[in-house]
């Protein structure tokens, strides 16, 4: 895999915690990075609720981004297809 992949996250939400266990299922734990928005502070919080309103402008969640391309929300297929294809 070249791409970086990278999971914004709640960790209260189970939608992100499913797509975690994917993830790690699929690229090992150090396979990804995992940021959880919801345990930031500061300006680290806002550079990156910033840079996840470029990629989702509804700034939802989970958001998985995989090279250029973007998952929102706990859609299996379309991380594997993503995953598959890089």
């Amino acid at each position: 895999m070249d791409k970086n992949v990278t999971l914004y996250a709640l960790s209260t939400c189970i939608h992100c915690k499913n797509t975690k266990a994917l993830l790690e299922e699929l690229l090992g734990a150090d396979g990804f990075d995992c940021i959880y928005t919801d345990r930031l502070s500061g300006e680290e919080r806002n550079d990156t609720l910033r840079d996840l309103r470029r990629i989702n402008p509804e700034v939802s969640f989970p958001t998985t981004v995989v090279g250029d391309d973007h998952v929102v929300g706990f859609k299996q297929d379309k991380i594997r297809e993503l995953l598959d294809a890089s």
